[in-house]
């Protein structure tokens, strides 16, 4: 396998999902069965061709994947899908079906979550010992993360610049959890709320979500890494949590791989709108990092804590935003207050062409319909029964098993 990729050579895509039952509309702990319906043993990691399947922290969230990089995006949703379709068949025994969003919306967690038990879970019972992993922010949480590589410390720099440039509107683009506990919870990603405090015990972990002003392998080590090292030594005295793979900021930089992967991403309905996401996402990276609005230095200056301040104002209401912040709109080619939704459609017009139509539908719908948190709030009006609920969140099961936006 090559060493390193140039920038946007490649690209991974992962995708979690919560696995609930038919009848109940419950979530399952029933990973380890599907797995093992799969591959006839348990294994922790299934390759299935151009994509592979894991587990996860809790056993009812199975992740699927690109099985390495691959530079072929435009049948990945498809691909995505096929797996998909495959992963509700070994379920039909079970009584169970994969459900898409970030968030289910009834899971009390303190008391349904069941962590995984099985493999490499020593790290997993570490994590739980220190943070508790039964709240929202640890149990209930399915996200995409976008992975894109980087040659060397100059491209890494340039692709960092533009990814915390971009981190603070994708929820305006992609939020899809406006409920936790049967109720409205008043952020469009509540997901994104949750797991900004879920490490609350140790908060350098994720620091403000957007990643610090660090742009080379160097910074990196001594302003993010050490920082980590040196906050879980008291809880790691045996040494079983790598600081590189603690860091669990918006964005993190896998030196080990050459990658940086973007983790502000809610999970939608089905794999058609999260690609489309993620090569809308993608082709804005390009513009920022080959055609930038202002300039390389210009997107360095931004302190974290500017951009998290926007950034939690659109987890909350999401592309209903008003940004007012000039010198931040500057950096994405506009020169007025706007809403996020706004930024987003003006962007896209700059993208587009170099978009698959098929994508571009789906990418249409969500910037003329909303996000996907918007669509549900829509869809349940006032009637959030947990009866509702259920119905609402039914059809986006069937979404997913179709592939086919949720469209209102």
């Amino acid at each position: 396998m090559k060493n390193a990729y140039h920038l946007f050579e490649v690209f991974g895509i992962e995708l979690e999902y919560m696995m609930i039952d038919k009848s109940t509309f419950k979530i399952t702990p029933k990973v380890a069965d599907l797995l093992t319906a799969k591959n006839g043993e348990l294994k922790d990691d299934i390759d299935n061709g151009a994509i592979a399947w894991s587990n996860e922290l809790v056993a009812h969230v199975v992740e699927i994947k690109t099985n390495g990089p691959t530079d072929e995006l435009n049948g990945l949703a498809d691909a995505f899908h096929q797996n998909i379709i495959e992963i509700n068949k070994l379920l039909e025994p079970l009584d169970s079906e994969l459900l898409g969003t970030a968030c289910h919306p009834l899971m009390n967690p303190f008391t349904e979550t069941k962590l995984w038990e099985h493999g490499s879970n020593d790290i997993y019972e570490r994590y739980n010992t220190i943070f508790d992993c039964k709240g929202h922010g640890w149990s209930n949480l399915q996200s995409m993360h976008i992975n894109l590589p980087f040659a060397n410390d100059e491209e890494f720099e340039k692709l960092h610049a533009a990814i915390r440039i971009l981190l603070p509107i994708l929820p305006g683009l992609c939020a899809s959890s406006p409920i936790l506990d049967g109720k409205f919870t008043g952020f469009k990603d509540s997901r994104l709320e949750s797991y900004k405090t879920n490490q609350k015990e140790i908060p350098v972990i994720a620091g403000k979500v957007i990643p610090e002003q660090v742009f080379s392998k160097e910074a990196y080590e001594i302003g993010i890494y050490q920082p980590v090292k040196k906050a879980i030594e008291p809880f790691n005295e045996d040494g079983i949590l790598d600081y590189h793979f603690v860091n669990s900021r918006g964005a993190i930089a896998r030196f080990d791989r050459n990658a940086i992967e973007i983790r502000v991403i809610d999970i939608q309905e089905c794999p058609k709108a999260d690609i489309a996401i993620a090569v809308l996402v993608i082709e804005v990276l390009k513009l920022l990092v080959y055609n930038p609005f202002t300039s390389l230095s210009s997107q360095k200056d931004w302190h974290q804590n500017e951009l998290a301040s926007i950034l939690n104002r659109i987890i909350k209401d999401g592309e209903n935003y008003e940004i007012t912040n000039f010198g931040y709109l500057e950096e994405l080619g506009l020169g007025d207050h706007s809403l996020v939704k706004d930024v987003w459609q003006h962007l896209y017009e700059h993208v587009k062409n170099n978009i698959a139509p098929h994508y571009r539908e789906a990418i249409e719908i969500i910037l003329s319909k909303g996000t996907l948190a918007t669509r549900i709030e829509k869809a349940l009006g006032d009637d959030i029964t947990p009866e509702n609920i259920s119905v609402v969140y039914k059809k986006l099961a069937d979404c997913l098993q179709s592939n086919i936006l949720f469209d209102i």
